[in-house]
């Protein structure tokens, strides 16, 4: 196959290369003087406002990024991704996640086929099936209602909905949907996540939901058979049948392992595991915490900024706009982290979810997960850094652990995003209307952080001011802050399903954007792979030295060593396993 140019060597991009030493003799105190350029560099969509003004970037450099857009055929990429086109080339898929969150009426079609009903089947026997169990129609094996649920699975199939699991847990409405509920999250295979995920629940009362798409992911397995004898050691084999569900496509081996194939939910191939949460991965658990009617309006959210992302012009387009600025710090101006900065504690398990989901090219770990690549979509090596080091912390905790490094250390843009109405603002205005001494609510000293610390980042503080506020000299250089480090906002109205929904939504295609800019493919994984495939290397021969005492071989020396240090150590594990599980 003949491969195409690579994208450094289209015109556009020397010209974003060249333009980078004209930039950088702007300093952005002087550039938030011109309120017509950040005026330009604000965008309203369905309740949300995007301000990216303090940017390291001119109008004429936005513009350029348009230019380098359509010399990377983003539109057209976009279209084909939406078309069900092939673009996942490296496993001959469709990239299709759009499909999951679409309305019944839509035509979205994947091999000729519309896809979109098939999505609505399993969404009206996910909201089928919440019910009954909601409802106490569905009882376990003893007669008892399931209240509570663990969701077995692991990388895109746990952060996802571990995310979104969060950020609902304190809106009010999703609350009154959850009482008497729990639901928990079982990913890692330590067996002390195992422990954590059971401490407290009742096998009588449980419900397990194992997430693998092939019913052979090595980790979420093990611990899928772990759940398996904790629920038949108390209530008897014939129990997993009524306690245990799968979201999986390999029905022999859901059947295999127990569970009814009726009481397993479909997913399909053009779904990436880290794009999936809008699937069953995520709607299933979700729905038996809080309703059907809830995830739904999470799903119309992401909708919602799926046809803007689809249909809006770039100028307007706020995905488009994040991605090309992300292009842009990475690939020119050499900035390879970025810092997700949530100002609210809901969204605390945001910036591990999009970590996830996007890793820096050639060097590190969604973002980092998809657009972690060091090749073109054609194979060829790329002579430019893409990707980026996504990392995170709820405001304000995060202004007392990193932002030091942020404000004089290294230069990382960051992504502000806050909300309007907090999930708990009658509470707090409450509290304010109680305690008259109190000058703002929570909410309000919160967002006073989030309005002040981009500010701060972009105006820094020079020795000169420093002088003036009568500073003494031995301290100038200590207080003295560069700023010109480049930030943006994102504001949201409040944080509902349907606002939960966009902000996934707008993360999801912003990654998208920069796999299309630069070339690669944000949609397969062979990084995750090749480790998977050394780790059965270690499995098989853990195995054989505890069951057989064979030698420890093939490996090189510093694992040789470590592995025969790590069987040194008798096991005194029981036969029953089950025994050192915490009890109900």
């Amino acid at each position: 196959m003949a491969c195409s140019a690579l994208i450094c060597d289209s015109e556009p991009w020397k010209d974003l290369k060249g333009h980078v030493e004209d930039i950088k003799k702007t300093h952005l105190r002087d550039l938030m003087r011109d309120s017509e350029r950040c005026k330009s560099m604000m965008v309203e969509f369905d309740g949300l406002l995007l301000d990216y003004s303090r940017q390291c970037a001119r109008q004429d450099t936005i513009q350029k990024l348009f230019g380098l857009a359509e010399a990377a055929h983003l539109k057209e990429k976009i279209k084909k991704m939406y078309d069900g086109e092939h673009i996942n080339s490296t496993e001959d898929r469709s990239v299709l996640h759009v499909a999951l969150r679409a309305s019944r009426d839509t035509v979205i079609c994947n091999d000729g086929k519309n896809i979109v009903s098939d999505v609505w089947k399993v969404l009206d026997k996910i909201s089928e099936f919440s019910e009954r169990v909601r409802s106490g129609s569905w009882v376990g094996v003893t007669g008892k209602a399931l209240k509570d649920v663990i969701a077995v699975g692991i990388g895109g199939s746990f952060l996802g909905p571990l995310f979104v699991h969060t950020a609902l847990q304190t809106d009010p409405e999703a609350i009154a949907c959850a009482e008497g509920r729990q639901l928990r999250f079982l990913a890692n295979v330590d067996p002390i996540d195992v422990a954590r995920s059971i401490t407290g629940l009742n096998p009588e009362t449980t419900l397990v939901v194992v997430v693998s798409k092939t019913f052979t992911t090595a980790e979420t397995m093990l611990n899928a058979r772990t759940l398996r004898e904790w629920i038949s050691a108390a209530l008897g084999s014939e129990a997993v049948a009524k306690h245990m569900v799968a979201v999986s496509t390999n029905l022999t081996l859901v059947e295999k392992f127990g569970i009814d194939p009726n009481n397993a939910f479909a997913f399909w191939d053009w779904v990436g595991g880290r794009y999936s949460v809008c699937s069953a991965v995520g709607m299933l658990p979700l729905s038996l915490q809080y309703g059907f009617s809830v995830v739904e309006k999470f799903l119309k959210g992401a909708s919602s900024i799926d046809q803007h992302f689809y249909s809006a012009p770039f100028d307007k387009n706020i995905p488009v706009l994040l991605g090309l600025l992300s292009v842009w710090n990475v690939s020119f101006l050499g900035y390879p982290a970025r810092a997700i900065l949530p100002y609210s504690q809901a969204l605390e398990k945001f910036a591990p979810h999009i970590q996830q989901a996007c890793m820096l090219t050639t060097t590190l770990s969604f973002n980092m997960e998809s657009n972690g690549k060091g090749v073109s979509i054609d194979g060829v090596p790329l002579p430019f850094e893409a990707g980026e080091i996504d990392f995170g912390e709820p405001g304000t905790n995060g202004q007392h652990s990193f932002y030091q490094l942020i404000h004089q250390g290294r230069v990382i843009p960051c992504d502000f995003i806050g909300v309007v109405k907090s999930q708990q603002s009658a509470l707090f205005m409450f509290l304010l209307d109680c305690f008259t001494g109190e000058v703002v609510s929570n909410h309000d000293e919160l967002m006073s952080n989030f309005f002040a610390q981009p500010d701060a980042l972009a105006y820094g503080k020079s020795p000169e001011q420093l002088l003036t506020e009568k500073v003494p000299q031995h301290l100038i250089s200590h207080k003295t802050f560069s700023g010109n480090r480049p930030s943006l906002n994102l504001l949201l109205p409040c944080l509902n399903a349907y606002n939960i929904g966009q902000l996934l939504a707008i993360y999801e295609h912003r990654i998208a954007v920069e796999g299309f800019i630069w070339g690669i493919n944000s949609f397969d994984q062979w990084g995750v792979e090749l480790g998977k495939s050394l780790a059965s290397q270690v499995r098989k021969q853990l195995n054989k030295s505890r069951t057989k005492g064979e030698p420890v071989e093939g490996f090189n020396y510093s694992t040789t060593t470590m592995l025969k240090k790590y069987l040194e150590a008798k096991s005194s594990i029981p036969c029953d396993p089950t025994t050192l599980l915490p009890k109900a």
